[in-house]
């Protein structure tokens, strides 16, 4: 009789692990069929409180010990590379190693969108083995995924992603794209005297800018940073319509409604 590979065995353990953890805690999980997995095993839809919301992701899952490395794991991105950064749902990559622990993850599509920014192919997506995904934690990773999946459909995300930095629910962002097609970010944190700028143009460095810094002169400027007409225009309207949100905190009123809290 033909014999089932040991590495089928391994694959659909480490799926199940996955998708018995997920509807554990209540979530919709839709397997793909192994004829169409094209580097997705998994679709996850979150369900908060009985009712599905509008938060869907990918899930690349692997098992056995071949992703391992000494501090964590690695996934191949092989030729998912475009799908995994620039697809219609982000993609995380689920490792599930028993003797380590059992589940870890990555967001595959942050950590794709992040190489591009550093003008770096990513061969291989690091999963750590600080990122346990289990029964205790399952609550935080939820929560953190839902704000991530907000802002993706504020159509920020990818900048938070590029520039390796992180937008809470009460942030004011605002995205700005000049003429040359080159986007920019405006980002003010809740109570911050300053502001930052994440700019194409800096390699999605983050720069802390004050409006005092900003010169509309011959050459208009912010700091160090040379800009255009337009761009300057567009940070002086950015600076003028989020003062409140720089005063002390229990000066400022209640949170924005946008984006949604998770």
């Amino acid at each position: 009789m033909p014999k089932v590979p040991e590495s089928r065995r391994i694959g659909r353990m480490a799926v199940n692990e996955v998708r018995s953890l997920l509807e554990r805690h209540g979530h919709i999980v839709q397997e793909i069929d192994g004829a169409n997995d094209h580097g997705e095993d998994l679709h996850v839809t979150f369900v908060q409180d009985g009712q599905r919301t509008a938060d869907s992701l990918a899930v690349q899952v692997k098992g056995g010990v071949s992703t391992r490395t000494r501090k964590g794991h690695r996934v191949q991105v092989g030729n998912h590379g475009a799908n995994w950064r620039d697809g219609g749902l982000p993609v995380l990559c689920v490792v599930h190693d028993p003797e380590r622990g059992g589940l870890f993850w990555a967001n595959a599509t942050r950590q794709l969108r992040r190489a591009r920014a550093l003008r770096r192919t990513l061969k291989s997506v690091v999963v750590g083995r600080d990122s346990v995904l289990d029964d205790s934690t399952a609550g935080a990773f939820v929560r953190s995924m839902r704000s991530y999946l907000a802002w993706e459909r504020e159509g920020v995300g990818r900048w938070a992603d590029m520039a390796d930095v992180e937008f809470a629910p009460g942030d004011i962002v605002r995205p700005f794209e000049n003429d040359c097609g080159e986007p920019m970010v405006f980002w003010q944190k809740r109570g911050e005297p300053f502001a930052v700028l994440l700019h194409h143009d800096l390699d999605w460095e983050p720069v802390r800018i004050q409006e005092h810094m900003l010169r509309l002169d011959f050459i208009p400027s912010i700091g160090d940073v040379i800009l255009d007409a337009a761009e300057a225009h567009w940070l002086m309207g950015c600076f003028k319509s989020t003062e409140w949100w720089r005063r002390p905190v229990e000066q400022s009123g209640p949170p924005p409604l946008s984006p949604p809290d998770p």
